[in-house]
C-alpha cells in the first residue's frame, strides 16, 4: 500500500512483481483464484477476449459489458458488501476523501478483475460508511486507510452510492494519472468534490454539467464450466490433430468452454497444469467418497477420461470416442458417461477383469498416428484397445493404478485353475497366491509338480496352444522345462503375468512406488 498525498489518493492494492504470463494467482485461506485474458472461439469464427476465471470447482469465461441503469446502486441507500482480501490486489480500489477534508471516504477507482470488481457490487462514488459493522464516517484519511488495510481477509463494507460524484472521480482519476496536482489544483479539486457529495438529483453541482459520467462495466458470466470429472484437450475434437497454443475443456454436464486461445507456449502450459491439477484433485475426493461404500478388495485405484481409437472402414486409427476409464477391484470398466452416484457403477456397459487383461504402454516410435501418451488394452479372444490421455502424466498415473489393481485382483482372487494337456493327458494347472505353479491329474490332491513362483526364469510359446515353462530346481540349480497345451492359451499367459506381477509388488513394495508420477 501506498499514499499519495498530494491527491489524497490511497492505493489498496498489493504491489508485487508479476509473472511473466497474464495469469494472476489470487489466494485466500480456502480458496484459489487464477485469472487471466484469453480468447475464445467456435473453431470457425473470429476469437473473442474474454477473462479466464479459474477455481477449485468452476471454470468460469466472463466478458465485460456496461452495468445497466437499472442495476446501479441509488443515493441514500445503504448497501452491505462482503470483500475477499487477495493475495495479490488486495482489496482491489483505491479511495479518496476524509473528516479532515470533509468529505466522506469515497471509493475513486475499482481495478479491473481484482477482488472489489469481482464483487459486481461496489462502484466508484460509493462512500463507505463501515468497514466491519464499525463506523469511519468521521475518520480521517490515514486512519481510513489503516482500518482498510488491517480489516481480515474477509471485510463487510457497508456503503452508500454518491451519483453526483461519480463522474468526478472518473475524471479526476484519468488526471491523476497524466500529471500530479500542485497545492492550488488540490484545494480546488477538494471543493469541487465537496459540491458534487453535497449535491441533490434536483440540483446538480457544477462539475457534474461539466462531465458525464462515464458507464461503469462489470464481469459477466459467459460460459461455467464445472471441473468435477470434466477433462481437457488440445485435439480437435475426434481426431489426432493438434491445435496450435489452444485448448478446450468440456464438463460433465456437456457444456463447453469452447476454444481457448492463449498467446504463447508458456501461458498454455500453465492453463493446461492449473486446470488438471483442480480437475484431478476434485476426481480423487470423489473418488474417496465413492470408496466408502465399497470394500477395500472392491475399491476404485483409477477415474478419468481417456480417448478410445476406433477403426473408421478398416482404415488406420482416424476417429476418436471419449471414454470414461475406470479401474475399480477387480475390474475394468469403461463408461460412456461417467457414473453419478453408487448405483451407476453396477450398470457398466464394458466390463473386463484385469487379472485376465494385458496392459502395455505404446511406445512413441509405435503411436499409429500424431496422437501422444497412448497405451494398448488387451483380453483373450478380443482385439486390442487402443486409447489416448493428453499427458504423460496422466499415463504415468493410469500405469500405476492398473499395477494397484492386479495385485488387489489377484489377491482377492487366490487362484486360478486352467485345464491344460501334459504328456497327452488332461490336467489342471493352478495358478496360486500362496504356493505358486501345480500341476494336477484328475481329482488327485498331490501335485505331479509344484514350483513357487521365484523359481520360473522363463518361459516361450507358438502363440497358439503349446506353453514352455522353464523353472530352476532349488537343490541341483538345474533348469527342468514342462511342456503344456492349452485351448485358451493367451487367458492362461494374461492370467500367469498377472500373479507374476502382484508378487513382484508383493515382495518389492518400492515396485508400484516407482511407477508413480
Amino acid at each position: 500500500m501506498y499514499v499519495k498525498t498530494n491527491t489524497f489518493l490511497v492505493n489498496m492494492r498489493i504491489n508485487a512483481t508479476r509473472m511473466t504470463t497474464p495469469i494472476e494467482e489470487k489466494v485466500d485461506q480456502k480458496l484459489k483464484i487464477r485469472t487471466g485474458m484469453v480468447t475464445v472461439s467456435d473453431g470457425k469464427s473470429r476469437p473473442m477476449p474474454v477473462l479466464l476465471n479459474l477455481s477449485m470447482e468452476v471454470l468460469r469465461l466472463q466478458k465485460e459489458e456496461p452495468i445497466p441503469p437499472e442495476a446501479r446502486p441509488q443515493n441514500a441507500k445503504e448497501r452491505m458488501v462482503q470483500v475477499r482480501r487477495q493475495k495479490v490486489g488486495g482489496l482491489g480500489l483505491s479511495i479518496k476523501g476524509g473528516a479532515e477534508h470533509k468529505l466522506p471516504i469515497l471509493i475513486s477507482k475499482i481495478y479491473k478483475t481484482q477482488a472489489a470488481d469481482q464483487t459486481c457490487e461496489l462502484f466508484v462514488g460509493d462512500a463507505i460508511i463501515k468497514v466491519n459493522g464499525e463506523y469511519i464516517t468521521a475518520c480521517p484519511h490515514d486512519d481510513a486507510v489503516n482500518i482498510l488495510r488491517n480489516a481480515g481477509d474477509l471485510v463487510v463494507l457497508t456503503v452508500k452510492h454518491y451519483k453526483a460524484a461519480t463522474p468526478f472521480l472518473q475524471k479526476e482519476d484519468k488526471d491523476s494519472t497524466q500529471t500530479d496536482s500542485n497545492s492550488e489544483d488540490k484545494e480546488a479539486s477538494d471543493e469541487s468534490l465537496r459540491l458534487a457529495t453535497n449535491s441533490t438529483s434536483s440540483r446538480p453541482s457544477s462539475i457534474c454539467s461539466e462531465s458525464a459520467e462515464e458507464p461503469q462495466m462489470r464481469w459477466v458470466d459467459v460460459v461455467t464450466v464445472p471441473l468435477m470429472m470434466a477433462y481437457v484437450t488440445r485435439y480437435i475434437f475426434g481426431t489426432d490433430k493438434l491445435r496450435p497454443s489452444a485448448f478446450e475443456v468440456r464438463g460433465l454436464n456437456g457444456i463447453s468452454t469452447g476454444i481457448i486461445h492463449c498467446d504463447d507456449s508458456a501461458i498454455l502450459s500453465q492453463w493446461l497444469k492449473f486446470i488438471t491439477d483442480n480437475i484431478i484433485g476434485l476426481t480423487n475426493l470423489q473418488m474417496k467418497l465413492y470408496n466408502r461404500n465399497f470394500t477395500v478388495s472392491d475399491r476404485i485405484e483409477y477415474m478419468g477420461w481417456v480417448n478410445e481409437g476406433v477403426l473408421n472402414n478398416n482404415q488406420p486409427w482416424q476417429n476418436y470416442k471419449p471414454r470414461f476409464f475406470a479401474l475399480k477391484g477387480t475390474d475394468l470398466m469403461l463408461f460412456d458417461s461417467p457414473p453419478l452416484n453408487v448405483l451407476d457403477w453396477s450398470k457398466c456397459p464394458i466390463m473386463f477383469k484385469v487379472y485376465q487383461t494385458m496392459f502395455r504402454v505404446v511406445k512413441d516410435s509405435e503411436n499409429v498416428d500424431e496422437r501422444q501418451h497412448c497405451f494398448l488394452v488387451q483380453t483373450s479372444g478380443q482385439d486390442s484397445r487402443y486409447f489416448s490421455v493428453e499427458t504423460r502424466q496422466e499415463l504415468l498415473r493410469i500405469e500405476n493404478a492398473w499395477h494397484c489393481s492386479v495385485c488387489t485382483a489377484v489377491m482377492k482372487l487366490g487362484n486360478k485353475t486352467f485345464t491344460v494337456s501334459s504328456n497327452g493327458k488332461t490336467a489342471g494347472l493352478t495358478l496360486d497366491w500362496n504356493l505358486g505353479f501345480s500341476l494336477h491329474e484328475g481329482d488327485s490332491k498331490t501335485p505331479l509338480w509344484q514350483y513357487k513362483f521365484s523359481q520360473l526364469r522363463g518361459s516361450s510359446d507358438d502363440g497358439k496352444s503349446k506353453l514352455k515353462l522353464h523353472f530352476q530346481d532349488s537343490e541341483s540349480k538345474a533348469i527342468e522345462t514342462k511342456e503344456l497345451e492349452c485351448s485358451i492359451l493367451q487367458s492362461l499367459l494374461f492370467c500367469m503375468h498377472a500373479f507374476l506381477t502382484a508378487k513382484v509388488a508383493s515382495v518389492d513394495p518400492g515396485f508400484l512406488c516407482s511407477t508413480i508420477p
